[in-house]
């Protein structure tokens, strides 16, 4: 990616609408063209606080949505923002998830790994690909988009549910499994928690089918300057090397799976 290409600066944008989608996770609307494609991100920057990378749930060329779960400080202080508070956008920056017309794809997430998987089911189906959106959360309430995936039509939605309350009693990665025994899939996408995505490109690479993953790490700058989003062993940088990646090349990477850093680069096993 070339610098060249994109502003790196902030421009400050208008909360033109938040929607709730449960207790912990909020969706923001904004009106600007921002272009952004499936599996591509934006730095959010909070004034005054704090500036965090996050994936873009949809993009139709005039209003983008960020879907965002409060997990700490920086998200906690984000969701004190009202409609018509401003907050400073960067980006669309990375890689993203491509389809090709005819194919039939599997695109599987955890948590709010749904909203970005959305974003790359409405435009395959603009392709004509034949989309399986399998998605699951601890619970029904934390089922993120379903909904709105149903109302797409042309989706086979599959649900998983850790305590059994809707969908599949289990990982969504067993949904997965039988799926690639029973259908004819050409790609899987993921996007979600490291462990399921380390699950989803193993079960992928035993059954034959190409895998990509959204790989999130620890980020500044967004654009390859800060060197904060490094990875073990290649020391490329997810922010221009990815987000989205193929999981030939994820696999490789001694950290994915095993533990992640934070803003001081200290290891944290999962």
């Amino acid at each position: 990616m070339d610098v060249k290409n994109f502003d790196t600066r902030p421009v400050a944008l208008e909360i033109k609408k938040i929607v709730v989608e449960n207790e912990s996770t909020n969706t923001y609307i904004f009106e600007y063209p921002l272009n952004g494609k499936p599996g591509q991100f934006v730095m959010l920057w909070i004034p005054g606080f704090d500036e965090k990378p996050f994936s873009i749930a949809y993009d139709d060329g005039k209003k983008f949505w960020l879907t965002i779960c409060k997990v700490g400080p920086a998200t906690e202080e984000l969701f004190r923002f009202k409609v018509g508070d401003k907050v400073g956008i960067r980006g669309p920056f990375g890689t993203n998830y491509e389809v090709k017309k005819g194919e039939h794809i599997a695109v599987i997430s955890g948590g709010y790994g749904a909203a970005p998987m959305y974003f790359v089911t409405r435009e395959a189906l603009a392709k004509g690909v034949k989309v399986e959106f399998l998605t699951g959360a601890r619970n029904e309430d934390l089922l993120l988009y379903r909904e709105r995936v149903k109302g797409l039509g042309g989706v086979n939605l599959h649900l998983s549910t850790d305590d059994g309350s809707v969908g599949h009693k289990g990982y969504i990665t067993h949904v997965l499994e039988k799926l690639l025994k029973e259908k004819k899939i050409d790609k899987v996408f993921a996007c979600g928690p490291e462990l399921m995505m380390k699950a989803v490109g193993e079960i992928a690479e035993k059954a034959d089918v190409e895998c990509q993953m959204s790989v999130e790490k620890y980020m500044k700058c967004g654009f390859g300057v800060c060197g904060q989003c490094a990875v073990d062993d290649t020391g490329e940088l997810v922010c221009k090397k990815g987000p989205v990646m193929p999981w030939k090349y994820v696999k490789k990477l001694g950290e994915f799976g095993k533990y992640h850093r934070d803003a001081q680069g200290k290891k944290h096993y999962f």
